[in-house]
C-alpha cells in the first residue's frame, strides 16, 4: 500500500473520559481543498470513507481528490466506490440473497477450495417482515392467528434463515414480530457512528429494499439496492454510484394547525417528481428543515424512491442527537455521535448561502394542506377537498388515458351483496393503517388514536364490511398507543393490531369476503383501499381494488368512518352520532395541543431498550423452529428454497459476449412500468404459470402463499416475471369492448400466436432466439426488487429498451448480465411504430464496451422495411462494464474470490 498522501487520522473526545481517533475532513481541507465545507453534508460523508478505505486499488488518491474538488454544475461522469459501515435486509429480498450466497459457497466447494470464504466482510442484520398477511383482522386475537399462519406458511424459509445465522459469524435476524425494517434500523440498529477499536466514522449503509432511505433522517447516508448489489458489498465490494448531482430542497415557515407529516412527504413527492430528482441526492436545510421532529423528517426521508432521489438526506443536528437519547442510545453514544460530527464540521442544519448545490428548491411548510395521493401512483397527489370532483373524473376517463371508462348514468348505481351490504364506484373496502412511512411517527400514530377516540365517544362506527387493520411497525407503537388510552378507540373502530410487518403496504392485505369480490370483479366496481403506505401502484394492494389512496393514519380512520373515497369532508358528515346529529370531520380531528399532550408516552428510553433487548424472550413460534448446521448447505426438495441456477456451468474465465441477432419482441410496455408490474410479490393466481407449477408439485392454491414469500425458489420466480394481473402489453390488440388487455400475455412471433410471456420465453430460449423488452418512461419504478431483474434474464431477455429507468431496476438489469438501452431523443415504441412481429439486430457492441456508448438497433419490419435507430447504452460506469463481460455481478465477484484465494 502506498503512504498516505494527506495526513488526516485526529484524536477527538468522543465522550467524558474517552479520547478516539478521526479521520478528519477539516485536515482535509487544509490539505489544498479550502472549499471543501461547501460540499453537500451527504457528499462529505461519503468522502470520509475515502479516506478511510483508501487502499490504492478499489479507491485511490484520484477518487478522494475528485470528490473533495466536486463542482455542483459538472457533467457526471465519475463513479465514487462506496464502502459502506453495514448492510440491511429484509426477508423477502434476504432470502433469495441468502441463496446466493450458500450457492456460491457450493460453487467454492466444488472447486476444492474452503465455503467459508464466502462470508459477509461487513455486518448484515436481516429483518423478518414482509411475510405477515392480514388473514384475520376484527378477532381480539387477530395478532396471534396471523403470526401462526405465517410461521405454518414460511417454515421452510425460516429454516433456511436459522441456518444462515449460524453458518455466517457477520449474519444477524430480527425474528418475525418485531417490527418492520426500516422502522427497527431507526429506533434500534442505527447507532448514528460506529467504534471499531478507537476509530470513529459514520454509520453508513445500503439496504436491499428502496425505502432505506428512511434512515437519512438520521443523519446516515443510505440508500435502497438490488440484492445482488448487496451481495457484492458484503464480499468486500465497494458499491460504486455515479457521482451525483445534489439537489438542496429549502425549506421555510411551518406546518399548519390539522396539516400532517404525511401531507408534507406527499407535496414534497408531487414537487420533487416535477423537479426531475431521479438519480440525485437531495438534501433538506433551512429553518424549516430545523424545525421538524425526527419521526417527521423519517417519513419525508422514507418516500425518497417515490420522488426518485437516491437518497433524501437530513444533516445531523440537536434534534438527530436528541431522538438518539429518546429511543434508547446510551448518552455515551449520544454525546459520541454529537462531538464526532462537530469535530468533522457536520454539526447543524445548513442555512441558505452555506452549501453549494446543483439546484436550489423552496418549500414553504406553511403552504401544505391536507391530501391523499392516488389512485395508482404516490406522486398523483390530490387537495382533499378537490377528492371527490378527481374521483369522479377519473371513473369518467377513458381506460386508455388512465381512467376507469365508467358511463356517467353508472356513477351512482349500487349492486347488492347476499347477505351484505350495497356497493358502488368509490366504496372504501381496506383501511390500513400501515407501513414504516408513517406507523415510526408517533405523531401522525398517536393522532389516529385520539381521532377514534373522538369519534367512539361520538358513536360512530365502521361499518363491519370493511377490512381495517393496524399494522405498527414496531412493538414500541403498541407500548405507547397504550399508554395513551387510545388502543381501546382504535380497536372499537376495528383497527386491531393485526401484525408487526409491512401487510397492507407491500400487497399482503389478505384475501377480501369471497361474496363481496365476486361482486366486486363481477360487475367491475371500482371500489377502494385507503392506507399510511408509500405505494399504491396498480394491483399492489390488492388484485381486485383498482383505486388505492395513500395519506395520514388519522385520514385512513376518517375514511373508514365514512366508507366512501368521495365524500366532501368540508360539506359532508362522516355520519350520525348516538344522539343523532351529524357528526364532521372537523368535530373529532385532534388538535395540535392535544397530540403533544400524549406524545410523552412515546419519548421513553427504557421502553425502547426494553423491547429491543432480546428478540427470542416471549417468541415461541421463532423459537421452536428447527434449523440445520455446516457451513454449506442442503438443499432439501422444497417449492420455497432451492438452488439457483445462476452459477449452473461457472467457470473462472467468463464466456464471450452475447451477440443479439434475428431478436424478437417479448412485449411492449407503455410507461411507469413497476417492478410490482414485472415481478409481483401479492398473490399467485391457479391459472397463472406459476400457479400450475405449484400445483403440479403438491401444492393445492390455498397453501400458495404469496409471490414474495417464494422469492427463494426461481421456478416459481422466473414463472412469475410480468404475471401482474394489471400488466398491459401493448402488442396485444384491444379487447371487444375497446379495453387493453391485461397480463402476463404475448403475441408469440412469427405468426402473432396468443400465449403467456412465459411460455413465450420458453419457446424462444430453445429455439435459440434472444428476446427484447420495449417500454417507456420510468421503466422498473418501485421497489428494489431484485427478481425483477433475475427473472427478465431467466427468461432469456437480453437487453431492455426503455425511454428512461429508475436507478436501482436500470443496475440491477446490468447486475444480472441484462442490457439496458435507452431510447435518444424523441424516440419510443410508439413512435416508431412498433408492432412487436418486427425482428432486431443490435449493432456497436462487436468491438467492445465502453460507459453510455451509442448503439444501433436495426429494425426488419414485416413488410420487408428497414430502419435503424440510435440508442444509448445504460452501462454507466466502468465496474458496470465489467460485470456486464463477467454476465453479471455475481459472478464477477465469486471469480475474483475464487482466484484471489488460488494466488494465496
Amino acid at each position: 500500500m502506498s503512504a498516505r498522501p494527506f495526513s488526516t487520522l485526529r484524536e477527538f473526545t468522543a465522550s467524558a473520559g474517552t479520547t478516539g481517533r478521526f479521520h478528519s475532513l477539516p485536515a482535509l481541507a487544509e490539505a489544498g481543498f479550502p472549499h471543501l465545507g461547501r460540499l453537500p453534508v451527504s457528499l462529505r460523508i461519503m468522502l470520509e470513507s475515502l479516506l478511510r478505505n483508501r487502499d490504492g486499488q478499489r479507491i485511490s488518491d484520484e477518487h478522494i481528490q475528485r470528490l473533495a474538488g466536486w463542482q455542483p454544475r459538472a457533467d457526471r461522469e465519475d463513479e465514487i466506490p462506496f464502502v459502506v459501515a453495514r448492510i440491511v435486509l429484509q426477508d423477502f429480498t434476504g432470502v433469495p440473497l441468502l441463496a446466493d450466497l450458500a450457492a456460491m459457497r457450493g460453487v467454492a466447494g466444488r472447486f476444492g477450495q474452503d465455503p467459508a470464504q464466502i462470508e459477509p466482510l461487513v455486518p448484515v442484520d436481516l429483518v423478518v417482515d414482509h411475510s405477515v398477511q392480514v388473514d384475520h383482522f376484527r378477532e381480539p386475537n387477530a395478532l396471534d392467528l396471523n403470526m401462526r399462519l405465517e410461521f405454518r406458511r414460511n417454515a421452510e424459509r425460516y429454516r433456511f434463515i436459522k441456518w444462515g445465522m449460524q453458518a455466517f459469524d457477520t449474519f444477524r435476524v430480527v425474528p418475525p414480530g418485531i417490527g418492520i425494517v426500516h422502522q427497527v434500523n431507526l429506533e434500534y440498529l442505527a447507532r448514528g457512528v460506529i467504534r471499531q477499536g478507537d476509530l470513529y466514522y459514520p454509520d453508513t449503509l445500503v439496504g436491499t429494499d428502496s425505502h432505506t432511505t428512511m434512515i437519512n433522517a438520521l443523519g446516515v447516508v443510505g440508500w435502497g439496492v438490488g440484492g445482488i448489489e448487496a451481495e457484492a458489498g458484503m464480499l468486500g465490494q465497494p458499491v460504486y454510484i455515479l457521482t451525483p448531482d445534489v439537489v438542496g430542497v429549502h425549506l421555510s415557515g411551518r406546518l399548519q394547525e390539522g396539516v400532517t407529516a404525511t401531507d408534507l412527504v406527499l407535496a414534497v413527492t408531487e414537487m420533487l417528481r416535477k423537479a426531475q430528482v431521479v438519480g440525485k441526492f437531495v438534501e433538506f436545510f433551512g429553518d424549516g428543515a430545523a424545525s421538524l421532529t425526527l419521526p417527521d423528517r423519517a417519513t419525508i426521508a422514507n418516500m425518497a424512491p417515490e420522488y426518485g432521489a437516491t437518497v433524501g438526506f437530513f444533516p445531523p443536528d440537536d434534534e438527530t442527537a436528541a431522538y438518539l437519547g429518546a429511543t434508547g442510545r446510551s448518552a455515551d453514544e449520544v454525546e459520541a455521535f454529537r462531538n464526532y460530527f462537530v469535530a468533522q464540521d457536520l454539526f447543524g442544519m445548513p442555512r441558505r448561502g452555506e452549501i453549494d448545490y446543483s439546484l436550489e428548491l423552496e418549500l414553504d411548510l406553511a403552504g401544505v394542506v391536507p391530501s391523499v395521493a392516488g389512485p395508482g401512483r404516490p406522486q398523483d397527489r390530490i387537495a382533499l377537498p378537490d377528492l371527490p370532483a378527481r374521483f369522479d373524473e377519473l371513473l369518467l376517463q377513458a381506460a386508455g388515458e388512465g381512467g376507469y371508462g365508467k358511463a356517467a348514468d353508472t356513477l351512482r348505481s349500487r349492486v347488492p351483496v347476499p347477505d351484505g351490504p350495497h356497493l358502488g364506484h368509490g366504496d372504501v373496502l381496506i383501511a390500513a393503517i400501515t407501513s414504516c412511512t408513517n406507523t415510526s411517527n408517533p405523531g401522525v400514530m398517536l393522532a389516529a388514536g385520539l381521532l377514534a377516540r373522538k369519534a367512539v365517544a361520538r358513536g360512530l362506527q365502521v361499518a363491519p364490511h370493511i377490512k381495517t387493520s393496524l399494522a405498527p411497525g414496531s412493538r414500541v407503537v403498541t407500548d405507547y398507543l397504550g399508554r395513551a388510552g387510545l388502543i381501546a378507540p382504535l380497536e372499537a373502530l376495528g383497527f386491531r393490531v393485526v401484525a408487526y410487518g409491512c401487510t397492507t403496504c407491500i400487497g399482503n392485505a389478505g384475501p377480501l369476503d369471497p361474496e363481496l369480490e365476486r361482486v366486486l370483479t363481477g360487475h367491475d366496481l371500482i371500489c377502494a383501499s385507503v392506507l399510511s403506505g408509500n405505494r399504491n401502484f396498480e394491483a399492489r394492494i390488492h388484485p381486485s381494488i383498482k383505486a388505492n389512496f395513500l395519506m395520514s393514519p388519522p385520514l385512513v380512520v376518517a375514511f373508514a368512518l365514512a366508507g366512501r373515497i368521495g365524500i366532501d369532508f368540508t360539506r359532508e358528515p362522516l355520519g350520525s352520532g348516538s344522539d343523532g346529529a351529524p357528526v364532521f370531520l372537523r368535530d373529532i380531528w385532534p388538535t395540535r395541543a392535544e397530540i403533544a399532550a400524549v406524545l410523552g408516552a412515546a419519548t421513553d428510553p427504557d421502553t425502547y431498550r426494553q423491547l429491543y433487548a432480546d428478540f427470542t424472550r416471549g417468541n415461541p413460534l421463532w423459537n421452536d423452529i428447527p434449523t440445520s448446521t455446516g457451513l454449506s448447505y442442503g438443499w432439501a426438495p422444497s417449492t420455497y428454497i432451492a438452488e439457483p441456477p445462476f452459477f449452473d456451468g461457472f467457470s473462472l474465465t467468463p464466456a464471450p459476449l452475447p451477440i443479439i441477432r434475428e431478436a424478437r419482441a417479448l412485449a411492449i410496455f407503455g410507461d411507469s412500468v413497476t417492478t410490482d408490474h414485472i415481478s409481483p410479490a401479492g398473490a399467485i393466481k391457479p391459472d397463472s404459470p406459476a400457479g400450475q407449477w405449484l400445483q403440479a408439485h403438491g401444492v393445492p392454491p390455498d397453501e400458495f402463499n404469496s409471490y414474495g414469500s417464494r422469492r427463494g425458489h426461481h421456478e416459481v420466480m422466473m414463472r412469475g416475471t410480468f404475471a401482474n394481473v394489471r400488466i398491459r402489453n401493448l402488442m396485444l390488440p384491444p379487447d371487444d369492448t375497446g379495453k387493453p388487455v391485461e397480463g402476463g400475455l404475448t403475441l408469440a412471433q412469427p405468426g402473432g400466436r396468443r400465449t403467456s410471456l412465459f411460455d413465450a420465453a420458453v419457446d424462444y430460449m430453445a429455439a435459440g432466439t434472444p428476446t427484447l423488452i420495449f417500454a417507456g418512461e420510468e421503466y422498473g419504478t418501485g421497489s428494489s426488487r431484485d427478481w425483477a431483474a433475475k427473472g427478465t434474464r431467466l427468461l432469456g431477455v437480453k437487453a431492455v429498451v426503455a425511454r428512461s429507468f429508475e436507478r436501482i431496476h436500470r443496475s440491477n438489469l446490468v447486475g444480472m448480465g441484462v442490457l439496458p438501452l435507452q431510447f435518444v431523443g424523441g424516440d419510443s415504441a410508439a413512435s416508431l411504430g412498433l408492432r412487436g412481429n418486427e425482428v432486431f439486430d443490435l449493432q456497436g457492441l462487436e468491438g467492445g464496451i465502453s460507459p453510455r456508448q451509442q448503439v444501433t438497433l436495426d429494425i426488419r419490419r414485416s413488410d420487408g422495411s428497414c430502419l435503424s435507430v440510435p440508442l444509448l447504452l445504460r452501462i454507466d460506469t466502468p465496474v458496470e462494464v465489467d460485470y456486464y463481460r463477467h454476465g453479471g455481478i455475481l459472478p464477477y465477484v465469486l471469480r475474483g474470490l475464487l482466484a484471489g484465494a488460488t494466488r494465496a
